[in-house]
């Protein structure tokens, strides 16, 4: 897969544009703990060969594992660098935005594991950064004193009914809070466990075809 490869902006990254990047969307992809830029775009051709792949690496290091923030422990979330790494992600993608020449009104995130917990918290922080999000295996990265307004704004959850590392509850929460900030959330529940499966990856490319985010 061909595409630019850039250190320029504050992330390292992958871009592999659409045949007319400012009429596409754009894909936003976020890699899980120990990926990288490269991990997920495979899966960004497979979910909408139409769109924009913008692919940025984890700034955060845990044991040499790249991640978009630090924890303290498993299902610890250290607070203040997730803020200040959300808010590195959504001045990332505004700034890619100008470079490459896409529309940043039309960014999608589609994040695994750790990757999704940054995007729950772009939309709950930067919500106008995203016109939706594909998240995989995501838990709640904090819960706002005040909820962002979001308004119809499509959000896709991606869940394993044996995932060791998230809870039932705390899945059934995230998407409670979406709802009550006013998105609108298809929850998938699967039999499996962290990893993705393919009856997940299915519903989120049917999901993004029928169009909600574009």
């Amino acid at each position: 897969m061909s595409g630019n490869t850039g250190e320029s902006l504050t992330h390292v990254h992958r871009f592999v544009p659409a045949p007319t990047p400012q009429d596409a969307p754009t894909l936003l992809l976020l890699h899980g703990t120990g990926g990288d830029e490269n991990d997920l775009l495979p899966l960004g051709q497979q979910l909408l060969p139409t769109a924009n792949l913008l692919s940025p690496r984890g700034r955060v290091l845990e044991r040499g594992m790249p991640r978009f923030f630090r924890r303290l422990a498993e299902g610890v979330f250290d607070q203040e660098d997730l803020r200040l790494r959300t808010g590195e992600l959504a001045e990332f993608i505004g700034a890619a935005a100008k470079v490459y020449g896409f529309d940043a009104n039309r960014v999608i995130a589609v994040g695994y594991s750790n990757g999704a917990n940054i995007a729950a918290s772009l939309l709950l922080t930067e919500p106008n950064r995203l016109a939706g999000a594909a998240l995989l295996h995501p838990m709640v990265p904090f819960v706002p004193d005040t909820l962002p307004g979001l308004s119809v704004k499509p959000i896709f959850i991606g869940a394993g009914r044996n995932d060791p590392m998230v809870p039932a509850a705390n899945t059934e929460q995230l998407a409670g809070l979406f709802r009550e900030a006013g998105a609108e959330v298809e929850l998938l529940w699967h039999s499996g466990g962290h990893s993705l499966t393919a009856q997940e990856v299915q519903a989120a490319q049917a999901w993004l075809s029928a169009g909600r985010t574009l």
